[in-house]
């Protein structure tokens, strides 16, 4: 009996040391694999938070370079810059919401070709990447201005008796933009159908469910990472997006981008700038998070009902 307490104690101090070598060989593991991820931590420090934290600081400085938060403030005060921002998102919501409803047709069209049809048609999806953005959109202008091949032909059919406006307002820059940004959707959601197992879609099928239902109740909820992913992508290049709406909207579509470019290069204001900057990201940042939250109550929701 004696010697039970010695054998546990023995192993209680064997258990420890071995907890404590565990403990040396995470350490070092993380160590090492801090060791080799320092370079792309610099890249990102010097790429990303080096310029965000510039610009933050820019914004708080006015004119003659006083602290002050008169940047921020000319926001507020002046109704154009409400009008620009309000323009901004109005124009990213149409155009994600146009990309959704092209894109997910045709990533789900695609996802069902054989694989060799597929990667046919994904050529044409990835044509476009091959053309410079100023390229396309000089072609969007040529083919919806009011003597532009759409109206020409509408004209000479009869269809129509004056030409229609398609060019330099709200219409043109959501055209252009939708045909620029179509494929920034469609190819996340295509890789995310390909992995879809088909099984699944049978066993829905086994069990009674028709075409419409197995897609409303398993295909399509396990399509929504792509889509969310490819939305995600598509709502953050609109609110950036310069080129397109510069030249489709003809002075008339005024997006955030372009009142920065306005305040820096016309104004050289680079304060105002930076707060612009500063504005879209920081609304950006909760816009995304708060679509990170409604998508993962909504799959919370899902999986606790099953």
């Amino acid at each position: 009996m004696s010697a039970q307490p010695a054998l546990m104690e023995e192993t209680a101090r064997a258990d420890q040391v071995l907890n404590t070598a565990l403990r040396t060989d995470a350490r070092r593991e993380s160590l090492r694999l801090l060791g080799l991820l320092s370079p792309s931590l610099f890249l990102v420090f010097a790429i990303i938070i080096v310029p965000i934290g510039w610009l933050f600081w820019l914004s708080l400085f006015d004119e003659a370079g006083a602290l002050s938060p008169a940047n921020y403030a000319r926001f507020f005060e002046q109704a154009s810059y409400i009008k620009t921002f309000v323009t901004t998102f109005k124009v990213a919501f149409i155009v994600t919401g146009a990309c959704v409803l092209l894109g997910y047709p045709l990533a789900y069209m695609l996802s069902q070709l054989p694989r060799r049809a597929a990667s046919i048609c994904l050529i044409f999806v990835i044509l476009p990447f091959w053309t410079s953005v100023l390229v396309r959109t000089y072609a969007w202008l040529v083919i919806l201005q009011r003597k532009g091949l759409i109206n020409s032909w509408l004209i000479d059919l009869g269809v129509i008796s004056q030409p229609l406006s398609l060019a330099n307002n709200l219409s043109g820059v959501v055209i252009g933009m939708t045909h620029i940004l179509l494929p920034f959707l469609v190819l996340p959601l295509y890789a995310s159908m390909k992995t879809i197992d088909t099984d699944c879609l049978r066993a829905g099928m086994n069990l009674g469910a028709g075409p419409a239902a197995t897609f409303r109740q398993i295909f399509f909820p396990l399509s929504l990472p792509g889509l969310a992913s490819g939305v995600v992508i598509v709502f953050v290049l609109c609110l950036g997006f310069f080129v397109t709406p510069a030249l489709m909207g003809g002075g008339k579509v005024i997006m955030w981008a372009m009142r920065m470019e306005q305040t820096t290069s016309l104004y050289s204001s680079w304060g105002a700038g930076a707060a612009l900057g500063v504005v879209l990201l920081v609304v950006t940042l909760a816009l995304l998070g708060l679509f990170q939250w409604l998508l993962g109550a909504r799959a919370t929701g899902v999986w606790s009902s099953r």
